[in-house]
Protein backbone atom coordinates (compact mmCIF):
# COMPACT_ATOMS: atom_id res chain seq x y z
CA UNK A 1 0.00 0.00 0.00
CA UNK A 2 2.88 2.48 0.38
CA UNK A 3 4.71 1.93 -2.99
CA UNK A 4 1.33 2.57 -4.40
CA UNK A 5 1.07 5.89 -2.25
CA UNK A 6 4.05 6.94 -3.10
CA UNK A 7 3.77 6.63 -6.47
CA UNK A 8 0.44 8.08 -6.92
CA UNK A 9 2.10 11.39 -5.62
CA UNK A 10 5.14 10.66 -7.70
CA UNK A 11 2.33 11.00 -10.77
CA UNK A 12 0.39 13.79 -9.11
CA UNK A 13 3.36 15.88 -8.76
CA UNK A 14 3.95 15.15 -12.73
CA UNK A 15 0.67 15.64 -13.72
CA UNK A 16 0.66 19.24 -11.87
CA UNK A 17 4.23 20.41 -14.38
CA UNK A 18 2.85 18.36 -16.83
CA UNK A 19 -0.02 20.87 -17.04
CA UNK A 20 2.07 23.93 -16.41
CA UNK A 21 3.95 22.30 -19.61
CA UNK A 22 0.78 22.15 -21.76
CA UNK A 23 -0.28 25.55 -20.99
CA UNK A 24 3.22 27.17 -22.11
CA UNK A 25 2.33 25.05 -25.23
CA UNK A 26 -0.93 26.37 -25.79
CA UNK A 27 0.30 29.83 -25.53
CA UNK A 28 2.15 29.04 -27.69
CA UNK A 29 1.16 27.66 -30.54
CA UNK A 30 3.12 24.68 -30.24
CA UNK A 31 2.47 21.68 -31.43
CA UNK A 32 4.20 18.76 -29.17
CA UNK A 33 4.65 15.29 -29.99
CA UNK A 34 5.51 12.46 -27.35
CA UNK A 35 7.53 9.97 -29.37
CA UNK A 36 8.27 6.86 -27.24
CA UNK A 37 9.34 2.86 -28.28
CA UNK A 38 11.64 0.32 -27.05
CA UNK A 39 15.70 1.15 -27.80
CA UNK A 40 16.55 1.09 -32.01
CA UNK A 41 12.88 1.12 -33.43
CA UNK A 42 14.16 4.40 -34.97
CA UNK A 43 12.47 7.17 -33.17
CA UNK A 44 15.88 9.20 -34.76
CA UNK A 45 15.50 8.34 -37.90
CA UNK A 46 11.90 8.67 -38.19
CA UNK A 47 13.02 12.57 -37.12
CA UNK A 48 15.55 12.89 -39.66
CA UNK A 49 13.29 11.67 -42.90
CA UNK A 50 9.99 14.27 -40.95
CA UNK A 51 12.66 17.07 -41.12
CA UNK A 52 13.38 16.09 -45.23
CA UNK A 53 9.61 15.67 -45.32
CA UNK A 54 8.68 19.33 -44.13
CA UNK A 55 11.57 20.88 -45.48
CA UNK A 56 11.39 23.72 -43.46
CA UNK A 57 7.98 24.22 -43.93
CA UNK A 58 7.18 23.85 -39.86
CA UNK A 59 9.24 25.71 -37.59
CA UNK A 60 10.69 22.79 -35.52
CA UNK A 61 12.23 21.89 -32.09
CA UNK A 62 13.72 18.70 -30.42
CA UNK A 63 14.14 17.45 -26.98
CA UNK A 64 16.25 14.48 -27.06
CA UNK A 65 15.95 11.98 -24.16
CA UNK A 66 18.49 9.24 -23.45
CA UNK A 67 19.95 7.33 -21.03
CA UNK A 68 23.50 8.19 -21.85
CA UNK A 69 25.33 10.27 -24.82
CA UNK A 70 24.13 12.64 -26.93
CA UNK A 71 24.84 11.22 -29.67
CA UNK A 72 20.70 11.71 -31.28
CA UNK A 73 21.24 15.07 -30.13
CA UNK A 74 23.99 15.42 -32.72
CA UNK A 75 22.42 14.23 -35.51
CA UNK A 76 19.36 15.97 -35.43
CA UNK A 77 21.36 19.34 -35.33
CA UNK A 78 22.87 18.42 -38.56
CA UNK A 79 19.31 19.81 -39.82
CA UNK A 80 19.86 22.73 -38.43
CA UNK A 81 16.72 21.98 -35.94
CA UNK A 82 16.97 23.75 -32.21
CA UNK A 83 17.51 20.75 -30.00
CA UNK A 84 18.39 20.33 -26.37
CA UNK A 85 19.75 17.08 -24.93
CA UNK A 86 18.23 15.48 -21.84
CA UNK A 87 20.97 12.79 -19.98
CA UNK A 88 18.90 10.64 -17.88
CA UNK A 89 21.76 8.49 -16.23
CA UNK A 90 20.34 5.50 -16.51
CA UNK A 91 16.93 6.83 -15.69
CA UNK A 92 14.26 4.66 -17.85
CA UNK A 93 11.83 7.71 -18.87
CA UNK A 94 11.39 11.18 -19.06
CA UNK A 95 9.40 13.67 -16.58
CA UNK A 96 7.13 16.89 -17.17
CA UNK A 97 10.11 18.89 -14.76
CA UNK A 98 12.73 17.34 -17.10
CA UNK A 99 10.91 18.74 -20.06
CA UNK A 100 9.85 21.98 -17.88
CA UNK A 101 14.13 22.46 -17.86
CA UNK A 102 14.71 21.85 -21.02
CA UNK A 103 11.59 24.26 -22.42
CA UNK A 104 13.39 27.10 -20.76
CA UNK A 105 17.18 26.51 -22.57
CA UNK A 106 14.98 25.90 -25.69
CA UNK A 107 14.06 29.79 -27.58
CA UNK A 108 10.61 29.13 -28.64
CA UNK A 109 9.96 31.80 -30.67
CA UNK A 110 7.93 30.82 -33.73
CA UNK A 111 8.13 27.30 -32.87
CA UNK A 112 5.35 25.15 -33.93
CA UNK A 113 6.32 21.93 -34.04
CA UNK A 114 8.21 20.32 -30.70
CA UNK A 115 8.89 16.32 -31.08
CA UNK A 116 10.37 15.11 -27.52
CA UNK A 117 12.09 12.07 -28.12
CA UNK A 118 11.65 10.04 -24.72
CA UNK A 119 14.03 7.16 -23.56
CA UNK A 120 13.93 3.96 -25.33
CA UNK A 121 11.26 2.00 -22.94
CA UNK A 122 7.82 1.16 -23.86
CA UNK A 123 7.09 0.44 -20.31
CA UNK A 124 7.47 3.62 -18.13
CA UNK A 125 6.78 6.15 -20.55
CA UNK A 126 3.27 5.39 -20.92
CA UNK A 127 2.64 6.26 -17.09
CA UNK A 128 4.29 9.80 -17.84
CA UNK A 129 2.27 12.81 -19.31
CA UNK A 130 4.86 15.65 -20.03
CA UNK A 131 2.04 17.96 -21.07
CA UNK A 132 2.50 16.54 -24.77
CA UNK A 133 -0.78 16.73 -27.05
CA UNK A 134 -0.38 13.08 -27.75
CA UNK A 135 2.24 10.21 -28.00
CA UNK A 136 3.19 8.67 -30.73
CA UNK A 137 4.44 5.37 -30.35
CA UNK A 138 6.73 3.77 -32.97
CA UNK A 139 6.85 0.29 -32.97
CA UNK A 140 9.66 -1.22 -35.63
CA UNK A 141 8.97 -4.94 -37.57
CA UNK A 142 12.05 -6.04 -36.13
CA UNK A 143 10.50 -6.41 -32.97
CA UNK A 144 7.42 -8.65 -34.12
CA UNK A 145 3.80 -8.20 -34.24
CA UNK A 146 3.04 -9.25 -30.86
CA UNK A 147 4.52 -6.15 -29.11
CA UNK A 148 1.15 -4.27 -28.45
CA UNK A 149 -0.42 -7.27 -26.37
CA UNK A 150 2.91 -7.44 -24.19
CA UNK A 151 2.66 -3.64 -23.90
CA UNK A 152 -0.67 -2.56 -23.76
CA UNK A 153 -0.79 0.20 -21.47
CA UNK A 154 1.47 2.58 -24.40
CA UNK A 155 -0.55 1.04 -27.04
CA UNK A 156 -3.66 2.66 -25.08
CA UNK A 157 -1.82 5.55 -24.14
CA UNK A 158 -0.76 7.02 -27.50
CA UNK A 159 -2.95 8.25 -30.27
CA UNK A 160 -0.46 7.64 -33.09
CA UNK A 161 1.25 4.54 -34.42
CA UNK A 162 4.05 4.16 -36.63
CA UNK A 163 5.21 0.88 -37.71
CA UNK A 164 8.42 1.01 -38.92
CA UNK A 165 10.95 -1.06 -40.72
CA UNK A 166 7.94 -2.15 -43.49
CA UNK A 167 10.91 -2.59 -45.79
CA UNK A 168 11.93 -5.95 -44.12
CA UNK A 169 9.12 -7.36 -43.77
CA UNK A 170 9.96 -10.26 -46.21
CA UNK A 171 13.32 -10.81 -44.31
CA UNK A 172 11.55 -11.17 -40.35
CA UNK A 173 8.98 -13.01 -38.27
CA UNK A 174 6.27 -10.09 -38.58
CA UNK A 175 3.04 -10.71 -39.92
CA UNK A 176 2.23 -7.19 -40.43
CA UNK A 177 -1.51 -7.50 -40.65
CA UNK A 178 -1.42 -9.28 -37.32
CA UNK A 179 0.89 -6.19 -36.18
CA UNK A 180 -2.04 -3.65 -36.96
CA UNK A 181 -5.02 -5.84 -36.08
CA UNK A 182 -3.62 -6.51 -32.34
CA UNK A 183 -2.57 -2.95 -31.94
CA UNK A 184 -6.70 -1.72 -33.39
CA UNK A 185 -7.56 -4.12 -30.31
CA UNK A 186 -6.23 -2.99 -27.31
CA UNK A 187 -6.56 0.99 -28.81
CA UNK A 188 -9.66 0.59 -31.71
CA UNK A 189 -9.06 4.79 -32.15
CA UNK A 190 -5.28 4.30 -33.15
CA UNK A 191 -4.40 6.30 -36.18
CA UNK A 192 -1.42 3.79 -38.16
CA UNK A 193 1.36 4.91 -40.93
CA UNK A 194 3.28 2.46 -42.13
CA UNK A 195 6.78 3.53 -43.16
CA UNK A 196 10.61 3.03 -44.17
CA UNK A 197 13.59 5.36 -43.07
CA UNK A 198 14.82 3.63 -46.02
CA UNK A 199 13.16 3.78 -48.95
CA UNK A 200 11.01 6.54 -47.60
CA UNK A 201 7.45 4.54 -48.02
CA UNK A 202 4.79 5.99 -45.72
CA UNK A 203 6.72 9.42 -44.85
CA UNK A 204 5.00 11.72 -47.02
CA UNK A 205 1.72 10.79 -45.42
CA UNK A 206 3.17 11.17 -41.90
CA UNK A 207 4.36 14.34 -42.97
CA UNK A 208 0.97 15.46 -44.17
CA UNK A 209 -0.78 15.01 -40.96
CA UNK A 210 1.60 16.88 -39.21
CA UNK A 211 0.99 19.75 -41.39
CA UNK A 212 -2.57 19.32 -40.74
CA UNK A 213 -1.93 19.68 -36.96
CA UNK A 214 -2.10 22.55 -34.36
CA UNK A 215 -1.84 22.99 -30.68
CA UNK A 216 -6.27 22.66 -30.60
CA UNK A 217 -5.06 19.15 -30.25
CA UNK A 218 -3.93 19.20 -26.80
Amino acid sequence: MSVITIERKVLEKNDQIADRNRRVFAERGIFALNLVSSPGSGKTSILEKTFQGLRGEMKTAVIEGDVQTDLDAQRVTQYGVPVVQIVTLGGCHLEANLVQDALAKLDLTGIELLFIENVGNLVCPSNYDLGEAMKVVVLSTTEGDDKPLKYPAMIRNSRILLINKIDLIPYVSCDLNALRNNALQVNPDLKIFEISCVTGEGISDWCDWLRKKDCSEQ
